[in-house]
């Protein structure tokens, strides 16, 4: 994508563009160095830790995240979730009933939910068969109200990355925005795409701390892109998104590196193990490669293998229904001990 002729304002809803964000009492008053009496929020006075209102551009967590990931607080949203994020994004680049969005099927379905949600037609590029991106064909359903194309890498739910150079391809290629999704990202070796921020205007890459930081009961969802992508998104998000309870457990668990890198290196190091033994279950007709923390599995009957597995305690997901996903059951790693039973029942069944 050619930087002096990407047009961020040229993809933004004009109302967007037009309209003024909310300014809360703590976007006003933000210097909290010195001790004073505030009066200014309509808050509960008497402290019980939570009283007062969040700080809405969580400064704190974010200037953690830009020295861990060497990236601009102001290259930095965070969300509610990553669903959240990925609404806002809908929000201020997509049209209702005008706009459309490209996705990658089989892949993360909340993408297909929000293009609904927000009245967006979505348009759909099954992947091919080694679950890579059709890159002409995907270019071949643009138009004009495209303005959002969804790659999620590893993809989810078939673990696999997506090739970097069909992911360059289309960053050069597709007047848009490419939205890649990086949940899975910590439990690959492939670097992260917020790494080309700074060449590609037309990036937004999306993490989470739900799945290797181990923090999914928070919802906390975090967002990479341009300073000018972020302006937008920040003017439309609710003024105070991202809990005090949230945020400090998020710093917390940030601040915690070195524990939860062993224990991404551990779940890496069942993973392998599960692959070995997944090779001697007889009924496992195909093991895919992956690059996450799960493991999607082509098996003789997904539906009778699944029930199998419910009644010896064990819940796996079913993709039978997902494109390309016939017979597949997807199976997250466990804690050693749990990754040692399931094994055990599956040479059982």
């Amino acid at each position: 994508m050619n930087k002096a002729i990407f047009n961020i304002n040229t993809l933004i809803r004009p109302n967007v563009l037009k309209m003024k964000s909310y300014s809360s009492a703590r976007d006003e008053f933000k210097d909290f160095s010195s001790e004073m009496i505030f009066l200014d929020a309509n808050e509960n006075p008497f402290d019980t830790d939570v009283n007062r209102y969040p700080d809405p551009q969580q400064q704190k967590l974010k200037r953690l995240l830009s020295k861990q990931k060497s990236i601009p607080t102001n290259q930095i949203l965070l969300g509610n979730g990553s669903d959240e994020v990925l609404d806002l994004i809908f929000r201020a680049f997509c049209e209702p009933a005008k706009d459309n969005v490209i996705t990658l099927p089989p892949t993360y379905g909340m993408y297909s939910v929000l293009a609904n949600l927000n009245n967006i037609e979505n348009r759909e590029v099954l992947l091919d068969e080694s679950f890579q991106p059709k890159t002409d064909e995907i270019l071949k359903n643009v138009d004009k109200h495209t303005k959002l194309l969804f790659i999620c890498s590893p993809n989810n739910p078939t673990g696999n990355l997506i090739a970097s150079e069909k992911i360059l391809n289309l960053l050069n290629t597709f007047n848009g925005i490419v939205v890649i999704d990086e949940a899975y990202i910590d439990f690959s070796k492939a670097e992260s795409w917020i790494s080309k921020l700074n060449e590609f205007p037309n990036l937004i890459v999306t993490q989470t701390l739900s799945k290797a930081y181990g923090m999914a009961g928070i919802r906390l969802g975090i967002c990479y892109a341009s300073a000018e992508i972020i302006a937008v998104l920040n003017k439309i998000k609710p003024p105070y998104n991202i809990n005090e309870l949230t945020q400090n457990r998020a710093v917390e668990q940030l601040r915690n590196s070195k524990e939860v890198e062993a224990e991404i290196a551990l779940l890496v190091e069942e993973r392998a193990q599960i692959l070995k033994a997944l090779v001697k279950v007889r009924f496992i007709e195909k093991i895919y490669q992956t690059h996450s923390n799960f493991i999607l599995i082509k098996v003789d009957d997904a539906e009778n293998r699944y029930t199998q597995l419910l009644e010896k305690g064990i819940v796996v997901r079913n993709r039978n229904t997902q494109p390309l996903c016939e017979n597949t059951l997807r199976i997250t790693i466990g804690t050693p001990s749990e990754n040692k039973k399931l094994i055990t029942i599956l040479k059982e069944l």
